[in-house]
């Protein structure tokens, strides 16, 4: 079987696609896959570091604003669309695949269209509970679309081939053991432990206000410890920032500031709170650990679709919603320590967010796709 996945951007476009691969490779050890994705997306990090090549194509997303500027980055995004639909094709081509998956994001759009063109086999994965624009674009003539929701079944028309299969999660995300992932990090019974991230990319605006969270932290000795991932683009200012507001790093090393998490399968199975932006991929990771998180939806997504995959998470119990514009430094480490304050609360929202996980996620898609090419191949 040869695979050809696409989406990119942010994580959450990535990795269902990664977990993808990884699955049919179990099935199938002589599975071969291969990535597409933008020049400037995280999947430049993320699918090298998982050992699988990547072409790159680029193009840009549309700009929704109908202000001169906003129609010249469109007409731009417009040229680049059909010169990268052209590419695609060449590189399909080449590496002949038996479908093409598309994982969400502007970068998948060209493969996809490309494949639909060429009459390869397309399955498109929709994690979020809204269909984004790419997905709405190119469901009529995909052979699958694979959603996570049942609103997103209903909003794209419902039909035999959307399938509600649940978002696909990593192998380290399901073969993850919290007494193991404790025991690693030196965490007793009684210890507590934050991670917190915004993001693979992180998020300017959050990672400002958590610098000055981390400063309350800080000031007030808290006896929990607290990992945060500030994604690249904050690496450098981050820690300024902080120490800048009362934060002595050096002096509380419960307090820990990286750029990127990548062991984050045991650091989100050891903790005892996650706080975190609500995209699906993630939102799937926190059910599957059973791990009661504070999430602060992106207002910045396409139709708000994070908050409503956050507050379908919060409707089961299984987190606290707190909006950006509620997002303080205050307000974060006020919610922080109210929820850890309740050990049995904790416990209890943890129990009712593995009620939503999809523990048969992988297995449902990886029929789905199978079936998709032998339908193609009659």
């Amino acid at each position: 079987m040869k695979l050809y996945i696409t989406g990119g951007g942010t994580g959450g476009h990535v990795t269902p696609g990664l977990a993808i691969a990884r699955y049919f490779e179990q099935k199938h050890p002589d599975t071969v896959v291969r990535f597409a994705g933008s020049a400037r997306g995280i999947e430049n990090k993320l699918v090298p570091r998982e050992g699988y090549p990547l072409d790159t194509i680029e193009i840009i997303g549309l700009s929704r604003s109908m202000s001169p500027k906003g129609l010249a980055h469109n007409l731009k995004a417009a040229r680049l669309a059909v010169s990268a639909v052209g590419k695609a094709k060449k590189l399909l081509r080449e590496a002949r695949p038996d479908c093409v998956i598309g994982c969400g994001g502007y970068a998948s759009f060209a493969v996809v269209r490309a494949a639909q063109q060429m009459g390869i086999p397309t399955v498109l994965l929709e994690v979020n509970a809204l269909p984004g624009k790419v997905t709405q674009m190119l469901a009529k003539k995909a052979d699958r679309v694979l959603v996570c929701f049942e609103q997103a079944e209903m909003l794209l028309g419902g039909g035999d081939k959307v399938v509600v299969t649940g978002a696909p999660v990593r192998g380290e995300i399901l073969s993850a053991d919290r007494k193991k992932a404790r025991a690693r990090f030196g965490l007793s019974e009684d210890d507590q432990l934050v991670v917190s991230f915004w993001g693979s990319m992180g998020a300017k605006y959050m990672n400002e206000h958590m610098a000055g969270t981390i400063a309350l932290e800080c000031k007030n000795n808290v006896p929990y410890r607290h990992v945060h991932a500030s994604g690249a683009a904050a690496r450098d200012w981050m820690p300024r920032l902080a120490e800048e507001q009362g934060a002595a790093l050096r002096e509380h090393p419960n307090i820990e500031l990286t750029e990127y998490i990548y062991d984050m399968a045991d650091r989100m199975a050891a903790a005892d709170l996650i706080v975190c932006r609500a995209g699906a991929a993630t939102m799937g990771e926190l059910c599957m650990l059973g791990r009661p998180a504070l999430l602060v939806p992106s207002p910045f997504v396409a139709e708000n679709h994070q908050e409503k995959n956050a507050r379908a998470l919060e409707q089961a119990g299984g987190c606290r919603v707190l909006l950006e514009k509620d997002a303080s430094p205050q307000r974060l480490y006020d919610e922080i320590g109210e929820l850890l304050s309740d050990r049995e609360r904790l416990r209890q929202m943890g129990r009712d967010a593995t009620r939503l996980a999809a523990h048969d996620a992988s297995e449902k898609i990886y029929r789905e796709i199978m079936q998709a090419v032998r339908e193609r191949q009659k």
